[in-house]
């Protein structure tokens, strides 16, 4: 370990499994980088599933959180490569729990407005069945959408176009809480879906969708 390099202790090995799973869904997901943000005894780790890729793309800004504890407090705010910290966890013994911060670091334009810790209001809930269905049918849109060898901008077009699009049913919510399809392909892609309904807070231009398992962040209005 380089001299310096911060080491977060995670609570226990159920919580360092759960991290590893966490970050191996994203990286099958695509993602490159995590934001990890440790205060206290609490670890936040980000990830985003979804952003615009170019100026005037619908694609939605969605963020994935694992927040997990930590057996000793620490203080580290850091967006490092998500294969390097996916490296480490791997190479973690069954009862290890110490993971060592990566020291490379990356640069992340989401990361510049991250949503905030407190002043969510609940808005409602969302049934699991709808969420799991909605990102079911996103999937099978976009792959229906693509030709066999597609251009990587016309991926982004089909993404933008299926992941922008409300959710088809949101039951009881407010009418102002607008929630893209892709907050659902986000929730079962990292494995937050656990057939109990999800909460739905709002905060300024931020929604939440909330399970046992993680959260889905989703900014609204211009994008990051």
């Amino acid at each position: 370990m380089t001299a310096g390099t911060p080491v977060l202790q995670l609570a226990d090995v159920q919580v360092a499994a759960d991290l590893k799973t966490y970050v191996s869904r994203a990286r099958a997901a695509g993602e490159s980088s995590i934001h990890l943000q440790a205060f206290g005894s609490v670890l936040a780790a980000y990830v985003c599933l979804m952003r615009p890729r170019i100026l005037g793309e619908s694609t939605p800004t969605i963020l994935g959180l694992r927040v997990m504890p930590l057996a000793a407090p620490a203080a580290v705010e850091e967006t490092v490569p998500l294969g390097a910290v996916g490296d480490r966890l791997a190479r973690m013994g069954t009862q290890e729990t110490g993971l060592t911060v990566p020291p490379t670091r990356v640069t992340e334009s989401w990361t510049g407005v991250l949503p905030p810790r407190s002043g969510w209001e609940h808005a409602g809930v969302l049934e699991s069945a709808v969420l799991e269905e909605a990102a079911r049918d996103g999937i099978r849109q976009v792959s229906e959408a693509l030709p066999e060898s597609p251009g990587q901008l016309m991926v982004n077009n089909a993404r933008g176009t299926v992941w922008s699009r409300p959710l088809p049913s949101t039951g009881g919510l407010p009418a102002d809480v607008e929630i893209p399809s892709g907050a659902a392909f986000a929730a079962l892609t990292l494995g937050f879906l656990d057939g109990n309904p999800a909460a739905v807070y709002r905060n300024g231009r931020w929604l939440r969708v909330s399970t046992g398992r993680g959260h889905v962040l989703v900014r609204s209005g211009a994008s990051l």
